[in-house]
């Protein structure tokens, strides 16, 4: 029988890491079997409410969301909980020795629920240092991190994680997320690039010269496709197997960028540095970027170094251990 989750993160890391990635898988089990049958029960749709980003809530997201919460809340590991869903973080206050921040989208690309694209969940695990505030230990630069994963919701589950030493792909087979891909590196040059070339005339012109670039073959040597799903998870996953770039530029309508970075910037980040890849926010290296408040935006390049760096972005990698 394959390895399980739980049995590799032990092997590679500790059993607390281990406990607090299995939970996690858990709780993505259990929004893996809501999402299945979401066409036979009353979970499709919006549920009527709007989270702290503006953003319709769908009924999965709040499932979701406290599926996942849930799931921290007993784990004495864990000293706080930020989630996209709600506005400020959960702290447990009784908790003096828990070591660990999990930061995390329930249900990302939760839009596309309702005609049946795939959607993900993507967690980032933070350190929190003996005696130190949980509060503060929040924003903390991506480079802290200690582990990231995301779910990939798809025709099959699977999780994918870094803890630091490599990037590893488990899919769910009877309830257990079983090894699959083990010491997976992203393509140094893809053939896709990904972005919603709807935004292309509300951003900054050098985005609009690298795809008319990316076309025409000029920008790293050959000519590229379009591939853009609008679930950032499934265009994440397929970036990193097959190579290649996304792109969320500054637009006019969100000039700061609009994916998060704690929990959608920071965990994928992560995940592409280890497995050979870059990530930039058109200027600096994501992790490097010390987060002002929990809900922090910004523009995000992810993907190959061979296409990050064309378009401008990431200077420094820091290389893979």
């Amino acid at each position: 029988m394959a390895m399980t989750l739980f049995q590799h993160v032990r092997q590679r890391h500790n059993a607390d890491l281990a406990a607090l990635i299995n939970a996690i898988a858990d709780g993505a089990a259990a929004i893996e079997a809501k999402i299945r049958i979401a066409g036979l029960g009353d979970v499709l749709g919006a549920a009527g409410n709007e989270n702290i980003q503006g953003e319709q809530q769908q009924k999965l997201d709040v499932f979701a969301n406290d599926t996942l919460t849930d799931v921290m809340k007993a784990l004495p590991t864990v000293a706080a909980v930020v989630s996209e869903e709600d506005d400020q973080p959960l702290i447990f206050t009784d908790r003096p020795n828990a070591k660990f921040i999990a930061i995390f989208d329930p249900l990302d690309g939760s839009s596309n629920i309702d005609v049946n694209v795939n959607v993900g969940t993507i967690v980032s695990i933070q350190g929190v240092k003996p005696g130190a505030d949980a509060r503060a230990a929040i924003l903390q630069p991506g480079s802290e991190q200690v582990a990231a994963l995301y779910v990939n919701y798809g025709p099959s589950t699977i999780l994918v994680y870094t803890a630091g030493k490599g990037v590893h792909a488990f899919t769910l087979s009877g309830g257990e997320f079983l090894l699959s891909s083990e010491d997976m590196l992203m393509p140094e040059q893809g053939t896709y690039y990904s972005m919603n070339e709807g935004n292309i005339g509300d951003s900054e012109k050098v985005y609009g010269k690298a795809i008319d670039r990316f076309r025409d073959g000029t920008l790293v040597g050959q000519k590229y496709s379009s591939r853009y799903v609008g679930s950032f998870i499934a265009d994440f996953h397929r970036t990193l197997l097959k190579g290649g770039v996304f792109l969320y530029p500054p637009t006019k309508k969100a000039p700061n960028g609009k994916l998060r970075l704690l929990y959608e910037a920071n965990p994928l980040s992560f995940i592409a540095e280890q497995a050979g890849g870059a990530a930039s926010n058109g200027r600096y290296r994501i992790l490097e970027i010390t987060p002002t408040e929990p809900h922090m935006r910004t523009p995000l390049v992810i993907g190959s170094l061979s296409e990050v760096s064309a378009v401008g972005g990431l200077i420094t990698i820091t290389p893979r251990e």
